[in-house]
């Protein structure tokens, strides 16, 4: 009699990793890949050489915002809502303290700063503050530089900001520069 040698069943994977390969292209060029963007803020130019790039700022034209644990938002010692910063900011930036500033609309108040170019917005905040909060607060300050600057475009310039030539808007910006300084985080445990 006749053995039979019997051999294991194979299965020809062969055209196996053409099918992965085709379904790895496939969902490498199907998928979309999200691209967090960021705050867009422009960093100050580097200090020069021999430079002195600490200057000093007098007390009275920084405005302090703190953000704590507890997602309180404090504006020197006070306490304030979200809805309140993007007022604060404008009435802070707009003061005209030392009555040199011929655009400003501000009451003269000895408190606040004595001109738009001389202001700063001290933005701190704390290791437990919800990045949404600081975000938003970002955005209010954000929103109040934007509103000063667009009325001075239509009062000064008579144009919208849209209608701004890019020298324009600098002058613009020149008038209402931009400055928040963002402190250290404090850890506060």
């Amino acid at each position: 009699m006749k053995s039979f040698r019997r051999y294991p069943a194979t299965v020809n994977a062969g055209s196996m990793a053409d099918i992965a390969f085709l379904l790895l292209i496939f969902f490498l060029v199907t998928t979309t890949i999200s691209a967090d963007k960021g705050i867009l803020r422009k960093l100050p130019p580097p200090c020069e050489p021999g430079q002195d790039c600490t200057k000093n700022v007098l007390e009275r034209n920084v405005l302090r915002i703190a953000l704590n644990e507890r997602q309180e938002i404090m504006i020197g010692k006070d306490v304030v809502a979200i809805s309140e910063v993007q007022n604060l900011v404008k009435s802070f930036l707009d003061n005209n303290g030392d009555l040199q500033c011929t655009y400003c609309d501000g009451v003269q108040s000895l408190e606040s700063s004595i001109h738009p170019t001389k202001a700063v917005i001290s933005l701190s905040h704390d290791a437990l503050t919800k990045y949404d909060v600081f975000i938003s607060v970002q955005d209010e300050i954000t929103k109040a530089y934007y509103d000063l600057r667009e009325r001075y475009a239509k009062q000064v310039l008579n144009k919208t900001p849209d209608e701004l030539s890019k020298e324009e808007l600098a002058i613009v910006k020149k008038a209402y520069p931009f400055i928040v300084s963002e402190v250290m985080l404090k850890r506060s445990n």
